[in-house]
């Protein structure tokens, strides 16, 4: 019996669960943080498109630039100036820029290396081969060439769906820098270059050009023209009127575009940039 006593009076006082309960901090009523669930999101409206990239694909400039006239409060839309960033509009809507209405087209500028045996045009009753076909998988809108190129002339031929731009180009009063590499039947002798230089009088009237130069370390049947004249033919004209025959003709530059990494026969879209140079043509 003592034995026992001992043993009960070892055991610490209470019971377990009682001496549990004591060591537990004591409860408190704090909420369950649950985690909410998000919010649905907003299906987008493809009618709808944020504004700087609106005014972007009127032409006027780029989205960065366009943020920019959005905060300076130069465009409305529907009557009212809208500053905010990010606010989105519908092809509908009456969007302007400083008074003019944009056209919510997105303009594209295609640029393509022309080879030969294509013609600048946009069908052919005669079933010959035309510039569109090179073309064809660049762009889903309609795109007409800037100017054109004969059929056996090679080089620089810009597309676009931008009918101001495209007046801007090709008109002469604009004098868009256009350089041809020419290489004629016979060598140019230096009379008749300085001739050309001079000005020509030909059968629909008198041609200058911008500047003729023999190409450094090629022969004297190569030669160098710059011309902002869009009438037909004119470049091999010009050469035809002092009895040469042009045997090829490439254009290089076209409005500051250059053949640059654009193999023959190939297209590329322009730059962001270009597009901007392009518009800042007075």
């Amino acid at each position: 019996m003592a034995k026992s006593d001992n043993n009960r009076s070892n055991r610490p006082s209470g019971n377990r669960r009682d001496q549990g309960q004591s060591q537990r901090k004591p409860f408190s009523k704090k909420p369950i943080n649950k985690q909410k669930p998000a919010p649905p999101q907003k299906k987008s409206n493809p009618d709808e498109i944020r504004l700087n990239r609106y005014i972007a694909n009127a032409g006027i400039c780029s989205r960065r630039e366009a943020d920019t006239f959005i905060a300076a409060g130069n465009v409305t839309v529907n009557g009212k100036p809208v500053t905010e960033m990010g606010y989105k509009v519908k092809r509908s809507d009456d969007v302007r820029f400083d008074g003019k209405r944009l056209n919510p087209e997105q303009k594209e500028y295609i640029l393509l290396n022309k080879p030969k045996n294509f013609i600048t045009t946009t069908s052919d009753e005669k079933g010959r081969r035309t510039v569109m076909e090179l073309i064809s998988s660049a762009s889903k809108a309609r795109l007409l060439p800037v100017g054109r190129l004969d059929r056996n002339t090679t080089g620089l031929l810009l597309f676009t769906n931008d009918g101001d731009l495209t007046k801007k180009l090709t008109h002469p009063k604009h004098g868009v820098r256009k350089i041809y590499h020419v290489h004629l039947d016979q060598s140019l002798s230096l009379a008749d270059l300085h001739k050309i230089e001079a000005g020509l009088e030909l059968e629909d009237g008198p041609i200058e050009v911008d500047s003729i130069s023999f190409i450094q370390g090629a022969p004297k049947k190569e030669i160098g023209v710059e011309i902002h004249s869009g009438r037909n033919r004119i470049v091999r004209r010009i050469f035809e009127h002092l009895g040469y025959e042009v045997t090829k003709l490439d254009r290089v530059i076209f409005a500051g575009l250059t053949k640059k990494d654009l193999p023959r026969g190939h297209w590329r879209h322009l730059t962001e940039q270009e597009v901007i140079n392009l518009k800042m043509i007075k």
